[in-house]
């Protein structure tokens, strides 16, 4: 809900955002102007929305301890689902390597974010965010191309959340269906036996689309079945479904409710984490090491396809656009570096575990690594109880964040362009249909999170990670006449990684 009074504020901080650019604080807005601390809402598409509180001096009161959960918090998304399919990509040894060798590439261009501001003169820099430093060195052009792999961020991070929310609705209302009708169908997917069943269901896709006959031999009333199955379908009908729920959401002018359910997206994560050490414990480990050749259960060590991992880890990682506003909060300014390192280690740590227990668990033989779904949920049957509910944290929570998604997208785009972040119904109308279009699509044509989140991390990565923290940098150097022959080596092979790290996203 908008009160009058905070719209006419907002209209008010427009206006003045029109006078001047951010560098110039003769015309800054008036602390009367500025909404209530209590709503202001700051949003990362990785994760999960928390709430800024603002303090007149313009720092935050959090401790390091609670800026360093935030950081973590609002990391820990999507992008752990794809880990253990992201390590079987790349090979497990070498996937290991890789999460800690980008972890720490992501951190130092974070860390050059975070400084970009000091290193200009003359200037109070101490409101600006990340996008004003980019306007400052490259004008107009960096203001609307960081706009632009901001929504490339935002959108790719919506069409993940409605892909998913897909996946898990279906599984939960199959779920359900099996449960109240008594139903066993786990034997029709190849798998293994016993309590903890691990499926395969790429192999199960593949059968069910050529043979259809004999598909439901342990259901009694296989023609109530067959037409539950007809009606609710992953990619036919459920994604159509969620219209219904999200999209009159998405249209309310302001989703500040829903950034109450925030502390779900860290017990999400928390239950995650407890569900692959239970699982991994039942299981067991099932390695074999072999550098450069495969068998019929095991990947090789190191595999071509490890861009695709890197693709997935610049996502997993990101947080450059946001990072600046994330550590205005801390109290203790000067621990700024060393709690952000903290918060990545502690990242890494939490991919790193997921990503070695599920593969290293994964039931082989049996069955082959190359099972591993790009959603490993997925390769839990639908009747397996913690699987459930995972899923169902998991797609309540992102119901509650995807309105917020869709607002940040909202502000950044119709802001930009109409000054107004609220035109009319008919402009917000037409934005969120054509997200959720976008969205409804992906997961009817192409329902692979691990692709949409490699593509998108790969080409958003490059602006906010790789290319403009280092040219900034390099810039900074140069004009204060500190730029040196290694430093920029160095920096333009960030650069270089970056754009090959694109590249291979539609190679391999």
């Amino acid at each position: 809900r908008v009160t009058d009074e905070a719209s006419a504020m907002n209209k008010r901080i427009q206006y003045y955002s029109k006078l001047t650019s951010p560098s110039d604080r003769a015309l800054i807005a008036p602390d009367h102007v500025l909404p209530a601390p209590e709503e202001i809402y700051v949003y990362s598409p990785l994760g999960t929305a928390f709430k800024i509180d603002g303090c007149t001096d313009g720092y935050g009161k959090n401790s390091s301890v609670v800026t360093i959960f935030m950081i973590w918090n609002t990391m820990m998304g999507t992008s752990i689902l794809s880990m253990p399919w992201g390590i079987k990509q790349a090979g497990f040894t070498t996937g290991l390597s890789l999460i800690l060798l980008m972890g720490s590439l992501t951190l130092y261009c974070c860390y050059r974010v975070v400084k970009s501001r000091t290193m200009i003169p003359l200037i109070d820099t101490s409101n600006w965010e990340f996008p004003d430093v980019c306007k400052y060195y490259f004008g107009s052009f960096g203001q609307w191309s960081s706009l632009l792999f901001s929504m490339v961020s935002l959108v790719g991070a919506m069409v993940i959340y409605w892909v998913l929310m897909s996946n898990f609705l279906f599984n939960t209302g199959r779920f359900i269906y099996n449960y109240v009708h008594d139903i066993n169908i786990t034997d029709l997917v190849p798998g293994t036996n016993g309590s903890n069943r691990v499926i395969c269901p790429g192999i199960a896709n593949e059968d069910q689309r050529g043979n259809k006959s004999g598909l439901f031999p342990f259901v009694n009333n296989t023609t109530g079945f067959e037409l539950f199955e007809e009606w609710w379908s992953k990619s036919r009908t459920v994604p159509f479904y969620l219209i219904i729920v999200v999209l009159p959401l998405l249209n309310l002018k302001s989703p500040s409710f829903f950034a109450k359910f925030n502390i779900l997206g860290t017990v999400s994560v928390v239950y995650l984490v407890f569900l692959v050490t239970l699982k991994a414990a039942h299981l067991g480990f099932h390695l074999e090491f072999n550098w450069f050749t495969a068998n019929e259960f095991f990947v090789p060590e190191f595999r071509i396809q490890f861009p695709q991992l890197t693709g997935v880890l610049t996502l997993a990682f990101f947080i450059h656009n946001c990072v600046i506003t994330l550590l205005k909060n801390n109290k203790n300014q000067e621990n700024n570096v060393r709690d952000l390192s903290i918060a990545y280690f502690l990242v890494g740590l939490t991919y790193l575990y997921v990503g070695l227990l599920i593969f290293a668990a994964f039931p082989s033989p049996p069955l082959s690594k190359e099972c591993i779904e790009q959603n490993f949920l997925d390769n839990f049957p639908s009747d397996d109880i913690m699987s459930f509910v995972a899923r169902l944290f998991l797609l309540f929570q992102m119901i509650t964040v995807y309105p917020l998604l869709g607002y940040l997208a909202r502000v950044q785009l119709l802001g930009h362009v109409f000054g107004n972040v609220y035109p009319s119904i008919f402009h917000v109308l037409v934005l969120n249909l054509a997200i959720v279009g976008l969205g409804v699509t992906m997961a009817i044509f192409y329902p692979n999170i691990g692709g949409i989140i490699r593509y998108s991390g790969a080409t958003c990565g490059l602006a906010f990670v790789f290319v403009y923290p280092s040219l900034i940098y390099m810039i900074s150097l140069h004009q204060s006449g500190q730029l040196t022959w290694s430093v920029l080596i160095v920096h333009i092979f960030i650069i270089i990684l970056g754009l090959a790290n694109l590249i291979a996203q539609f190679v391999l």
